[in-house]
């Protein structure tokens, strides 16, 4: 590493949701940091990410399936490979490094590691802030397995703030981000869980409703600070693996019963037009199903996380497990169909 950056790294994952205030945590820990001779950068994915990329974000339920690479999640990976190259040649001319990472904006990158890039009389510890929603586990896993490859430090803080909140700070922005979309990250958001995630356990939750004190900002600066002192290990841990396996059996049969239930969900529209349901109560049923099916397979994805006899078998029958788990979805789905029918029925007669 080069002169005036210290051997000590540590990747912070700043996440939670639009508005919750990752951005005004960030500019707080660069104070502070400088404070205690740290170095740091703080990058911010909507600004290193361009806009255009941004529109595959919101369709992103094969992030947990891992089956597709959107343009979203391969600007996120790029984040990641410019920080790999930033450490292995730090230096004032980055054109080497973005010619590999041509994805990120160049001025933005270049912005967020400003602090890093000025010469320093001695070494001091860097501290990269990782500032994005990163609502998935697996969204933070990555960073996670690159500070494992660089033995690095790496702590995460959750943001937490209701939506209320968070959507009225959000509208006061010059770009604010749609209600809906909030509301959609809102339901899929996946705070670390130590208990699930083993990795995820130097991991703390600030709630941000009111303001940041001087608590809060202390709080952050131990988690960082441990992390600094105690890097993670590259050592292969077999333990880590389990999980992996087991995040990407979970996925898979979520992904094929989703699916599934999509086609039983087009099957019970059909029966319902066929007996004469009307256009209202037609979209009644339709948002009915579409939330039955949210919530069936929020529980099944639950479900088979924790049973971990189910993920440890040596042969998993994905396609045997999705049959029986969407049974029960079909199950109530025929009782909201015929409800539906029957008081359409009332109402004609």
């Amino acid at each position: 590493m080069a002169s005036g950056l210290d051997s000590r790294v540590c990747l912070v994952v700043l996440c939670g949701l639009p508005a919750v205030g990752k951005s005004s945590l960030a500019r707080e820990l660069r104070d502070a940091a400088a404070g205690l001779g740290w170095r740091t950068a703080a990058l911010s994915y909507d600004e290193l990410i361009p806009e255009e990329a941004f529109v595959s974000r919101g369709a992103e339920d094969e992030e947990e399936t891992g089956d597709k690479h959107t343009e979203w999640k391969q600007h996120r990976q790029a984040v990641l490979k410019c920080i790999e190259r930033f450490l292995d040649s730090p230096s004032s001319d980055q054109t080497h490094l973005l010619n590999v990472c041509n994805i990120i904006n160049k001025g933005s990158w270049e912005k967020c590691i400003q602090d890093l890039l000025k010469p320093s009389p001695k070494p001091a510890p860097v501290i990269f802030l990782l500032d994005d929603n990163f609502y998935y586990p697996s969204m933070r896993y990555e960073v996670h397995q690159l500070a494992r490859k660089h033995s690095l430090g790496f702590c995460q803080i959750f943001l937490h703030c209701d939506l209320d909140t968070c959507i009225r700070r959000n509208q006061r922005r010059a770009e604010p981000v749609p209600s809906e979309v909030m509301e959609e990250m809102e339901r899929r958001l996946q705070p670390p869980n130590a208990q699930r995630n083993t990795w995820e356990s130097n991991s703390i939750r600030i709630n941000t409703n009111n303001r940041l004190d001087t608590k809060d900002l202390q709080e952050v600066l131990d988690l960082i600070s441990f992390a600094l002192k105690n890097p993670l290990s590259p050592i292969e841990d077999n333990t880590e693996q389990k999980e992996a396996d087991r995040v990407k059996c979970a996925n898979s049969v979520v992904h094929q019963a989703d699916q599934t239930c999509r086609k039983l969900i087009s099957e019970a529209m059909k029966t319902a037009r066929e007996n004469h349901v009307p256009p209202t109560t037609m979209r009644t049923l339709a948002s009915e199903l579409n939330e039955l099916k949210s919530k069936f397979l929020q529980n099944l994805k639950t479900q088979i996380l924790l049973d971990s006899s189910f993920i440890e078998s040596e042969n998993v029958d994905v396609d045997r497990a999705v049959t029986k788990a969407v049974q029960t979805f079909d199950r109530d789905k025929k009782d909201i169909v015929f409800r539906i029918i029957q008081e359409s029925k009332q109402v004609t007669q």
